[in-house]
């Protein structure tokens, strides 16, 4: 990959949602502003080599777009009230006035997450263009086929447009029923930044701190929603471990080897005081305070070996029967294994390996495979981080497994 092209991934991936956002405030239609965003990142390919870098390069996409958009109408000959007043405040696009518009993102989930679509397509549309995942990492995220995600995308945005959805924030007596998709694609976002399933990169900060601000917008428009401000609670006290999750030259540091003095204070008390206003509107704990839960009885203990691990399972237990998935069985599977052993956990891995809904996917053999070394089956255990290796789609995250196998 050259320079530029490389240059404008990271544009794209930091700036392509506002500037989506922006497109589809202006234009009305959201998979027209997406269009229109990725003929200016083209333009941008060709241009940038001989003309250079724009000093504010997410400025100059977004005025390019806009252009496109005026001649796309022009040619079609519908001048409408929408164009002309592009048009008369088209300096509004200048890199001097550039600024992000926060609802615009919000906005923009929102639509994302319109009833009209199903559950599925909202994810995979909402994780394409607001966190501006490929095909392939929205897929590896959600364990199912590329062709499988990329038919969601194109049919969600088929579907927002023949049913003509305004791109806007719903009236407050529609917010609960999109509430569940909301936060299920805002938590999405910001695991792949705590955790990213490719690239050079383990840690994705400028993601997870754009889901941590929407997650906290959306618990300020809904205060009386436990679940909302479980989930605020819960990024807060996961990303309260960025400070000590990397090594300066990017290298993870898993959690036993982390210096807790590093973990930020401040946003553990943040994460714990949410956890409690969710606590105190007496509804009980859903999925997200669950998972605060955990977070909490990690983000409270000394060290990996005075952590309640027994409460972490019975909260496991909990969210198996709240929200089943493979990879809450798969992290119960990890809580056994501290507080009971590795041979309980092992049969619980082997049996979610017998279901297949793991297959190639990296977590269960990396898993099975630390499981084996802790009850001394070596060879056994270096195949299986070999293989995790091997399907792994993170640079950082299989150097780190590389390592691992090399060591036994």
């Amino acid at each position: 990959m050259s320079d530029i092209a490389r240059t404008v991934d990271a544009v794209w991936r930091i700036e392509g949602a506002q500037i989506v956002a922006t497109l589809a405030r202006v234009t009305g239609d959201f998979s027209l502003a997406e269009d229109l965003a990725q003929e200016a990142v083209v333009d941008a390919l060709a241009q940038w080599p001989q003309s250079g870098v724009p000093r504010n390069a997410g400025a100059w996409l977004t005025a390019v777009a806009k252009r496109k958009a005026i001649d796309r109408w022009r040619r079609d000959e519908r001048l409408s009230d929408r164009y002309r007043a592009l048009a008369l405040n088209f300096d509004e696009a200048d890199e001097s006035l550039w600024q992000p518009i926060d609802d615009d993102i919000l906005r923009l989930i929102f639509t994302a997450c319109h009833p009209v679509l199903s559950k599925e397509s909202q994810v995979a549309l909402t994780l394409r263009i607001v966190a501006g995942m490929s095909a392939a990492e929205i897929a590896r995220m959600l364990l199912v086929p590329v062709a499988t995600v990329q038919q969601r995308i194109v049919r969600a945005k088929k579907t927002l447009t023949a049913s003509k959805v305004p791109f806007e924030t719903p009236e407050p007596r529609e917010w609960s029923e999109r509430l569940g998709s909301v936060l299920g694609v805002v938590y999405l976002l910001f695991t792949e930044g705590y955790a990213a399933t490719a690239g050079d990169r383990w840690l994705r900060r400028e993601l997870a701190d754009e889901a941590l601000r929407l997650g906290r917008m959306v618990s300020a428009l809904l205060p009386r929603e436990p679940e909302a401000l479980a989930l605020v609670a819960l990024m807060e006290l996961q990303a309260s471990h960025f400070g000590a999750r990397t090594a300066s030259d990017g290298t993870p540091i898993l959690l036993a080897d982390q210096d807790r003095s590093r973990w930020d204070r401040a946003q553990i008390q943040r994460g714990r005081a949410a956890l409690r206003q969710a606590d105190a509107l007496g509804r009980g704990r859903g999925s997200y305070g669950l998972q605060a839960a955990i977070a909490e009885c990690h983000a409270v203990a000394g060290s990996v070996e005075t952590t309640d691990w027994d409460l972490i399972v019975l909260c496991y237990e909990a969210l198996c029967r709240l929200a089943p998935s493979p990879i809450v069985e798969l992290n119960r599977a990890v809580a056994v294994s501290m507080a009971t052993g590795p041979a309980a956990a092992l049969a619980i891995v082997d049996e979610l390996d017998g279901d297949g809904a793991l297959r190639g996917s990296h977590l269960l053999p990396s898993i099975r495979g630390e499981l084996l070394a802790r009850l001394g089956r070596t060879e056994e255990a270096r195949s299986e981080l070999r293989v995790a290796a091997s399907l792994c789609r993170n640079d950082q995250t299989r150097a780190v497994l590389e390592v691992k196998a090399a060591s036994l």
